[in-house]
């Protein structure tokens, strides 16, 4: 019977353990779309923002202000502009980043 009972305080211990690493490995994209939203020059710079399976396409009314390394380091894979716009390529990530975006704006 105490065997039985350290094998399931073991057994509890190790699920409290996965839930933990699972929870810090879940990006959290409500703080990575307030960061792209500064990244991008604030909220009174984004006129529109659209997403397009792995791309985040912006228009902006000042592209100048973008800073466009902090995007990178936020995990974009890479970055078109295109007179007053940004095509940002984030991968299966681009959707939810417009959603929390979309709450924000």
């Amino acid at each position: 019977m105490n065997t039985f009972i350290q094998y399931i305080i073991i057994l509890a211990l190790l699920i409290l353990i996965s839930l933990v690493v699972i929870k810090l490995m879940k990006r959290d994209f409500s703080i990575e779309a307030n960061k792209l939203i500064n990244y991008l020059g604030g909220k009174d710079n984004i006129i529109n923002a659209e997403c397009n399976m792995s791309r985040f396409k912006v228009i902006l009314k000042d592209v100048t202000v973008v800073d466009k390394d902090a995007i990178q380091k936020l995990g974009a894979k890479g970055i078109v502009e295109i007179d007053n716009q940004l095509k940002i390529i984030f991968g299966k990530d681009a959707r939810q980043l417009k959603k929390y975006i979309d709450e924000i704006l």
